[in-house]
């Protein structure tokens, strides 16, 4: 135990030096938000989105619920991750953010809605979209990692949280994008030695109960279940987790500062073998709960930090506590910098004080990136009594609700001239609308129409995934539609967004 300890201290000092390191390079809100005017290459961007993906949430609450209920079939979430989330995005998405960003001048996601939509509007609701349906997602992946610390090293939650948080808000508020890319890439050497020496202890494992027939029946997942259970439910994880991340303001940003074709390029090979590396590793691991004969009696929220006392050698636990460590921070500090951003730049700076100076800007931009992880651990800590389950529900909402709000008016923004505000409106309204709709209609639908509403509403959250999934079907139609029955974007419009020239275009 002391030497796991000691690993974690090591960890936390690297990140204190990384801080101090990096503080020399955020000077300006272009440093502070996008690592500066060079932008990084293609490594370190892609272990930024890597890392940025797979979070404390992944590795305890989907790959330890999901791992026990699907049994080796929850590995295709990994591999969809891998394929769709990764390879698939980045070569649709990477250079055409990247121009037209570029073009725009835009710097978050709000501020990209404004300039390709003309629509000062739809930047303000989009920032407070975001800042809103961030936090829980963010309060998951607290509650994810404490509930590690709390059943491998008995350290109550809330110290892990608060100490996760101090850390994290200390590197991201002296270095920003900088100084969390940095840590990033560390953090990504890290799951990757974490994860292979995980594997290994797990197959290695004294009382593993391997039953070939067992094995080859899990890897796929009956039909049965209706609409809730069975392969539907696992389709639902698959896409949400996938797809999801295509219109992810945290994930989209990491193509905003990407240096040139070359950086892509990189880019693409680098993340989609990281994402299969990690995703595959992290719902096998949770999958293979399922012949370890010691799991047989531990609910789904115990069953990866049990995992990990029954056949992680001692001295090697805190190489894995630093793993899932390591993903939660670099989450933590993407959504914290998504959240941060939208406020100073796209509020403060373009709505309340239009004549707010660089330097002023950067300055609130820092002290919102506190406001946030302090608004994130509180709730975490309000809520710590959570199980797994809901801890993962908690990122389902987050990400459906984001998703499906800004699928349509994102990604079809960057590839079709044709869309239209109306559009873009249209899907982010009736998106929301569409998400708290569907709770309660599958919370009742699951528990009869004359249950209350609390227990509604519960029930229906549990439903996140298929929701999710529903609404970013529904983005992309709706969005599709109205643009087709509304009038064409102005020509300058289009001109700035996907035809004007600029310095360091990417062909």
């Amino acid at each position: 135990m002391a030497f796991d300890i000691i690993i974690l201290i090591l960890y936390a000092l690297s990140m204190v030096a990384v801080a101090i390191y990096t503080k020399s390079r955020s000077g300006s809100v272009n440093d502070f938000l996008l690592a500066g005017k060079k932008g990084l290459n293609g490594w370190m961007t892609a272990f930024s989105y890597g890392t940025t993906y797979f979070s404390a949430v992944i590795f305890i609450g989907y790959a330890g619920q999901f791992g026990r209920s699907f049994g080796l079939a929850s590995v295709w979430i990994g591999i969809g991750n891998a394929i769709i989330g990764t390879l698939i995005a980045w070569l649709v998405l990477a250079k055409r953010t990247k121009n037209m960003t570029q073009r725009l001048g835009a710097k978050t996601m709000p501020e990209f809605f404004e300039k390709r939509y003309g629509s000062n509007g739809l930047k303000v609701v989009s920032a407070i979209v975001i800042f809103i349906f961030l936090i829980p997602y963010s309060a998951s992946v607290y509650n994810g990692l404490s509930s590690l610390f709390e059943i491998v090293f008995n350290i109550p939650g809330w110290v892990v949280m608060v100490a996760l948080a101090a850390l994290t808000a200390l590197y991201l508020f002296f270095g920003g994008y900088f100084a969390s890319s940095v840590s990033d890439f560390i953090q990504g050497i890290v799951m990757i030695i974490g994860v292979i020496l995980m594997i290994i202890c797990y197959l290695n494992h004294d009382n593993i109960n391997w039953d070939i027939s067992e094995i080859a029946d899990t890897w796929f997942v009956s039909s049965g279940g209706g609409l809730y259970g069975g392969a539907v439910s696992l389709i639902a994880l698959i896409l949400l987790t996938s797809f999801g991340v295509w219109a992810l303001p945290q994930t989209i940003h990491k193509y905003y500062a990407i240096r040139d074709k070359k950086a892509i390029q990189q880019g693409v090979v680098v993340s989609t073998a990281f994402a299969l590396l990690i995703g595959f590793v992290a719902y096998f691991s949770g999958a293979l709960s399922y012949f370890f004969p010691e799991l047989s009696s531990v609910p789904d929220g115990a069953v990866i930090p049990e995992m990990l006392k029954i056949a992680i050698p001692v001295g090697l636990t805190g190489v894995i506590a630093v793993l899932i460590l390591s993903a939660s921070m670099s989450t933590l500090s993407s959504v914290s910098l998504a959240s941060a951003s939208v406020i100073a730049i796209d509020l403060y700076k373009g709505e309340i004080n239009k004549k707010a100076s660089d330097k002023k800007t950067t300055i609130i931009m820092r002290a919102l990136c506190l406001v946030f992880v302090a608004i994130s651990v509180i709730i975490a800590i309000l809520n710590n009594k959570f199980n797994i389950a809901a801890i993962a529900y908690l990122m389902g909402i987050s990400w459906g609700t984001l998703a499906g709000c800004f699928m349509g008016p994102y990604v079809l923004g960057v590839i079709w001239k044709r869309v239209t505000k109306s559009a873009a409106w249209a899907s982010i309204i009736s998106s929301l609308v569409l998400t708290v709709a569907l709770i309660f209609i599958f919370g009742y639908d699951k528990n009869g129409w004359d249950c209350t509403l609390g227990v509604a509403l519960k029930s229906g959250v549990g439903s996140s995934p298929l929701i999710g999934v529903i609404c970013m079907a529904f983005s992309v139609i709706i969005t599709v539609v109205v643009s087709l029955f509304t009038k064409k974007p102005d020509d300058a419009i289009i001109h700035e967004a996907f035809e004007k020239s600029y310095e360091g275009e990417i062909k």
